[in-house]
Parts: structure tokens; sequence; C-alpha cells
């Protein structure tokens, strides 16, 4: 027997063979393994406990959801969080921290975890709506450019003081349908976000600029040449002449102006929903914002021919073409919840017509006569024209460039008010 070794017994487990049993009985150890083998072999494997697996100590999407809870609550579509988290500066390389691939995937998940009613929780829910065209906005976008073209025939047929009263009369009365068209049309922006400050500057604004389309350039070579020495009458052959073409062909520029807003909004909410991420949703709406514009300025161009055609006046394309750019893109921005961008670019080009006309007048006082000579150039170089369209087409490409980074972003298309 080698040394350091004992026979084989009972205390070891072992048999010793018919008949035999040993002195030893077996120690606690070996009646502990010999019991938890047996119990082990009776119990199936398939109820034995498994280890739970380990978590992180936070849930960073439960933290997630926990701050952004009421949108995740009355969402009700996965794309509205997910334009929502944009909104709150969210983008895709920031939804890699929570472990997803985008903000698309990372809102769906919210919107799978977020508390809400069986009604609302159903796999029915349906997706953002498209905006649909309806017939009463149709109708309103055609009403400022008929009354336009009613007022522009009233003051060619009459003369004196009924010229006079044709002239307020559809003032107000385009006045009115403006505002209208503003309130029930896809020109109109949500309800919630008038700050009235705001749109009174944006109003003032635009009244002004319509105004100095209408008499601005009349006005301008007047104080150049040392007047004016009478109101204006609204004949094209008066002393200080009207241009009633630019404001024709704006009043009918509202219906294009009122589709091109639907159909931004429409193609817009389509690739929200094709999208799977935000840098994949701006690369296809830009080129739609980009096409809308243009879209515009051709059929603004198409008017203008007609008009200038039809009333035997010079269309003026240049001014009256950066003018309509510049008002579509302020009132897209301002449908989109965009509202003070749009007041300081309509402020900036009002105020540099206003400068334009004050710097002659101030030029006429003793030592003063230098501040009209940049004004005196420009006229005398590309003529009255050239001052309103540098103006406003300045103030247009600002807008253009801060709608290319604000109209392309998904917030701005899935917070705005649901159409009807």
């Amino acid at each position: 027997m080698p040394s350091g070794a004992e026979p084989w017994d009972a205390g070891a487990g072992e048999w010793l063979g018919p008949g035999r049993t040993s002195s030893r009985t077996p120690s606690a150890s070996t009646r502990a393994f010999v019991t938890s083998e047996s119990a082990s072999a009776s119990v199936p494997a398939s109820s034995v406990a498994r280890p739970a697996p380990r978590r992180g100590a936070v849930d960073p999407v439960k933290a997630l959801l926990h701050r952004h809870r009421e949108l995740c609550e009355r969402a009700v579509d996965p794309l509205e969080i997910a334009a929502g988290l944009e909104a709150h500066g969210i983008t895709d390389r920031t939804a890699a921290r929570f472990r997803h691939r985008d903000v698309f995937s990372l809102a769906e998940e919210l919107y799978a975890r977020a508390p809400r009613s069986s009604a609302e929780a159903g796999p029915g829910t349906e997706p953002l709506p498209v905006p649909r065209v309806r017939a009463n906005w149709v109708l309103l976008t055609l009403l400022p450019g008929a009354l336009g073209a009613a007022t522009t025939a009233g003051l060619r047929l009459t003369h004196g003081h009924p010229r006079l009263l044709v002239a307020v009369a559809g003032l107000l009365t385009l006045c009115l349908a403006a505002r209208a068209l503003l309130r029930h049309s896809p020109l109109a922006g949500p309800p919630g976000t008038r700050a009235w400050h705001t749109m009174s500057a944006t109003r003032a604004w635009t009244v002004w600029l319509l105004g100095y389309a209408l008499f601005g350039d009349g006005l301008l070579n007047d104080v150049l040449t040392g007047g004016p020495d009478a109101l204006p009458t609204g004949a094209p052959d008066a002393p200080w002449p009207t241009a009633v073409v630019p404001v024709l062909a704006l009043t009918l520029a509202c219906a294009p102006a009122a589709w091109c807003a639907h159909l931004l909004g429409a193609g817009a909410r389509r690739r929200l929903a094709d999208s799977r991420g935000l840098e994949d949703f701006t690369a296809g709406v830009r080129p739609l914002l980009f096409g809308t514009v243009t879209l515009f300025v051709g059929t603004l161009t198409a008017l203008l021919l007609l008009c200038g055609t039809v009333l035997r006046q010079p269309p003026a394309y240049a001014q009256t073409l950066t003018l309509g750019a510049l008002l579509l893109l302020a009132r897209l921005l301002a449908v989109h919840r965009h509202r003070r961008a749009p007041a300081l670019a309509l402020g900036t080009a009002a105020a540099a017509e206003v400068a334009a006309l004050a710097l002659p007048l101030t030029g006429r006082l003793p030592g003063c006569a230098v501040l009209a000579t940049p004004v005196r150039a420009l006229v005398n170089a590309c003529g009255p024209a050239a001052v309103p369209a540098l103006a406003c087409g300045a103030a247009a490409l600002a807008l253009l460039f801060h709608a290319g980074h604000t109209l392309t972003r998904a917030s701005a298309h899935a917070l705005t008010e649901a159409p009807e």
C-alpha cells in the first residue's frame, strides 16, 4: 500500500462488500454533499433558479421619460415624441448615449413605455395627419386677388372724389380679406402662439412695405427732384405716380402662397413618417423648401407679366419678386412658430426704405448735403426700384438662410396645429 493512503471504508462513502459494514459513520460534510446531490437529481432542470441579470444602477431611458413625461403621455404617435426631443436639443448623436441608433428609435421606446389609457395605447393609433385641402380656405385664398382686381378696375373707371371712396373701400375690404386668409388657411399660425408685440410689429412693417411698393418709387423720385408738391391721386400719369401692378400681383399671389404653404406642410409630414433619422429628414425637406420658394417666385413672375400687360404698366420685377419672396418666407416661419426672425427681417427692410426717403430730405438742411449722396448715386445708377430691391432682397436672403436651418427640423412640422 502506498504510504499516506488509507483503506476504503464507509467513512469515505465506498462499498466494502456484501455483508460488511463499517464502524465509522459518515461525516457531516459527506451527508450534506449526498443530500444536495439527491435533491438536485430529483428537481427538474427547468425549475432551477437562475441568477438575475445584472442591471445598471440608473435606467437612462427611464430618466428621459420622467423628464419629458408630459410630451410622451400626450403624444399620439412616436414621431411626435421624436420631434419634441429634437426641439429640446436631442440629436441622433445624443440618442447613441441611450443605446439607440437615432432619435426615432428612442422615441418609439419612449412611446411604448409612456403610461396612457388603453384607448390611446392601442396598436391602431394613426400617424401624424397630413393637412387636407378644404374648400373654405381655397375660396379665401382667391378673395384678396378678386378684391384687388375689382379695386383696380374701380380706380381706372372713376375720377375725383369717387376715386378716393373706391380706394378707401378697396383698402378696407382687402384688409378684412387678408385677416381672414391669415386665420383660416395654410398661412394661419398655430393657436396659443400669439405674441402681440411681435405680431403688431410684423403687421406694421408689412403694411409699410406694401405701401412703399404702391407709392414709394414715385415719392422717392419726387423727393430727389425737390418735391413732393401734391398728394397722390391714384392715376398712373399723375405727378406722384402710383404703381398698381406690384400690389395687384401680390394680392393675386395670395392663392399660390397658400398652396405653397400647404405643399410644404404636407410634404414635410410625409417625409417625417418615412424618415428614420433627423439627418435623413433634413436632407429630404431642404429641397422641398427651396422648391416651394422657387415655385412661388415663378408664379409671381407670371402674374406680374399678366398684370403689366393688362394695365400697360412696367411690371417692376426686381422689387416685387424680392418683396414677395420676403413676405412668403416670413409667413412660413410664422406658421411654424418662428416669429422673431420675420419681424426682424421685415423691420430691417422697412428701415432701409425709410432711410432712403429720409436721407435726401435731411440733405436739404444746410451742411447736410452729403447725407443724400448715397441715395442719389444708387438711384442715378439703377433707378428708384433699386432701393426696395436691395432692401427686400437682402432681408429675403437672410430669411431663406434662417428657414433652411429651422423649417428643415422635425420639430417645426410636428408641433404645429393639427390640420383640419
